[in-house]
């Protein structure tokens, strides 16, 4: 297995010698507005650029789309991928968006599990920012709130666990206690909106602590970190925890199991 970090929440899998790209977001440095609802809105994103050309990150086997959101699929990716690569979704939304963008095979991930060249793929909850307050907003201002992580199991490889965009909440505990997972990747730069006091949408340092806590036996991977508008976590500030367990790549850093 290699786990290659390209930017943000996009990274490339190779599992079971096929290679997935995850949510590419393949658009230039500081291309967008950050976003209005996000903490630090005045900072245009993504704030890096891709380590490598948009030709070697479209070169897979496969897509994964956790979900769509603006940072995690763009008209970059729409128009560099081969519209007959299979792309995997979370729901019929999404499918029906990655449809409309002239993608030919597409597949929704089911909590049962899919198959796929040796692999079985199984879609995991989130909760993307706490439900009880992130979900209603979303429908107020008619953005989607659900978001998917996918375990990855093969006979030939450790048992991966991509958590997708999630804070450290029941669902992610309940996903590690049922597949016992040996390498997990988090979304890690407590993206924060201004609701409220400020609620994260994915996991902060205290959620970062608590999930290396509870799964003490798993490699842990810190991954969406330093390029969204909105973060509050940067890659210094996990490594500075000094967690034993936790791994940060940096951009374009290939980590192997």
């Amino acid at each position: 297995m290699l786990i290659h970090q390209i930017r943000s929440a996009t990274i490339i899998i190779t599992y079971n010698n096929k290679k997935f790209l995850i949510d590419p977001w393949l658009m230039p440095k500081e291309y967008m507005d950050g976003f209005e609802i996000g903490v630090n809105s005045n900072v245009r994103q993504p704030r890096v650029d891709l380590p490598i050309s948009i030709n070697e990150i479209v070169d897979v086997d496969a897509v994964i789309l956790t979900h769509f959101h603006p940072d995690h699929f763009d008209d970059f990716a729409k128009d560099a991928l081969n519209k007959d690569i299979p792309f995997f979704v979370q729901s019929n939304y999404d499918m029906d968006i990655i449809k409309d963008s002239g993608f030919k095979n597409i597949t929704i991930i089911s909590e049962k599990g899919i198959d796929f060249c040796g692999i079985k793929l199984y879609k995991t909850p989130c909760q993307h920012g706490k439900k009880e307050i992130l979900e209603p907003f979303c429908k107020k201002i008619d953005l989607p709130y659900n978001a998917m992580g996918v375990i990855f199991e093969s006979d030939n490889e450790k048992k991966l666990y991509l958590a997708g965009d999630t804070i450290f909440c029941n669902e992610v505990r309940q996903t590690i206690d049922k597949y016992k997972p040996e390498v997990i990747i988090i979304n890690a730069c407590g993206a924060t909106v201004k609701i409220g006091k400020g609620e994260r949408l994915i996991m902060d340092l205290d959620d970062i602590k608590a999930i290396s806590d509870y799964a003490k036996n798993a490699t842990i991977i810190a991954s969406h970190m330093d390029t969204v508008s909105h973060l509050t976590v940067t890659r210094d500030d996990v490594k500075n925890l000094n967690i034993a367990n936790i791994l940060v790549p940096d951009d374009n850093e290939i980590l192997e199991f």
